[in-house]
């Protein structure tokens, strides 16, 4: 079953100035991303932060659809 990012992520210009964060939280996506990153596993993270495993899967996928909508510079000036 795929996880509809649109249904867990919300942005609210009121909460956490407006970053996206898991709806109905102020957990922003980007914490959920970094412990990611850092190499915790999605389970730790969601017992973690008390949010549904979904809800970590919601955070990847609407980080996947920035990076397909979205091409950052990765050049770093050497030859």
């Amino acid at each position: 079953m795929n996880v509809n990012w649109r249904d867990r992520i919300s942005v609210d210009p009121n909460i956490c100035h407006g970053k996206p964060c898991i709806r109905g939280t102020r957990i922003m996506v980007s914490v959920i991303l970094d412990n990611l990153a850092a190499g915790e596993s999605a389970e730790a993270v969601a017992d973690g932060y008390h949010v549904d495993f979904d809800d970590v899967k919601a955070s990847l996928a609407y980080a996947a659809d920035l990076a397909r909508d979205r091409v950052i510079d990765l050049s770093t000036g050497a030859a």
